[in-house]
Formats: structure tokens, sequence, C-alpha cells
């Protein structure tokens, strides 16, 4: 089946709970439509169990922060083993609000997916049998793939801040003169003006 007569099939179904498709074609590799929040979980109980969809497959969860737009988008890309097609589904949230159902009941791989996005962007999934931190400790203060995350200069008595590539090898070439002429210079910015 081809994305937009999937588009059609979730349309028909759902009506207004599903808009924007957009195809695969330019930049875009899969064809993609959204999906309003309150009605993720019947989208996606019919995307796998529609004998003409059969999307038995959830090849992952990913998360966009928007933070221009105030929304956090869940991205769901899914896949049919039996009629080998692919299509993608998104949930935009706003960012001071970011709830979106789990949709653990209808794929088990959703468990560490969702806990990675609510882990690295702070997407809260209602229903998750045991959502919580999956990369960063459990006492980490807030999340840090949205665009304004700020690192806080400690973590316990470890400092978190680090040198830039560009400090190290300034250092490097410093401290070891023979690099002279191997590669070119580190020129720091504020000198190079």
């Amino acid at each position: 089946m081809e994305p937009a007569e999937i588009y059609e099939a979730l349309a028909t179904e759902f009506g207004d709970a599903v808009t924007g498709f957009t195809p695969a074609e330019g930049g875009i590799k899969d064809a993609f439509c959204l999906v309003a929040a309150d009605k993720l979980v019947d989208v996606c109980t019919f995307l796998k169990t529609d004998p003409r969809l059969r999307f038995d497959f959830l090849q992952c969860i990913t998360g966009v922060d928007y933070p221009r737009d105030d929304k956090l988008v869940s991205v769901y890309h899914l896949y049919s083993y039996e009629h080998h097609h692919t299509f993608v589904i998104k949930v935009e949230v706003p960012r001071d609000r970011p709830v979106v159902p789990s949709v653990c009941g209808v794929w088990r791989s959703a468990n560490w997916n969702e806990r990675e996005q609510y882990d690295l962007l702070g997407l809260q999934y209602v229903g998750h049998p045991d959502l919580r931190r999956l990369l960063m400790p459990d006492d980490w203060v807030g999340h840090p793939m949205r665009k304004d995350y700020q690192e806080a200069d400690r973590y316990r008595t470890m400092p978190t801040t680090r040198y830039s590539v560009l400090e190290l090898l300034a250092a490097y070439d410093k401290e070891h003169p023979q690099t002279e002429g191997m590669r070119p210079r580190v020129v720091d910015a504020e000198e190079d003006k």
C-alpha cells in the first residue's frame, strides 16, 4: 500500500484526528502525518491490526524539540513485515504540557523508546508501565536534548563542563611543538578577528 493510501485509510477511519499528510519527497525519507494526541492509541491499534496495513513493527520512537513553535513532537517510525511498507506518525504537544498516551499496550518495543524520550526530552507517556529515566541518573535535573537545556556546573561533586575540541587541540599544540606543520594550526576565535 502506498503512503497516500495509508493516510486515506487513516483519514477515513479517524477524520480530523489525522491531518497534515506529507509525502516522501525531496529530503523527506518517509511519508508522515500528524495524529491528535487523544487518538494516538486508537490510531496505532488500527495501524497494527487492520489487515490492509499490519504495522507489526515499531522501529523506534524519536522526539523533536521546536522551541520557536513552543512544541515537542513524538515521532513513531512504523514498518509492516507482511506488506513491506513504512509510515511515520507524529504527535505534537505543547512544551509546557508534554503529555502523550503510551503505546506500550500496542507495541511492547515502545517501552524503552518512551523511557528514552521521557529522559532526554521530557515527553511524559501516560499509561507507561515504568516511566523513569533510562540514560541519565534518577536525580538528574532537566532533559538534556531540549534546545534550551542549560547544563549545571556540577553534578554531585563532579564538574560537568568540559573543554571544547578547539580548546583541547590548542592546548595540545602548545604542549607538543613537534606537531607543528602536521595539521592546520588551531586558531583562537578571538585571535582570528
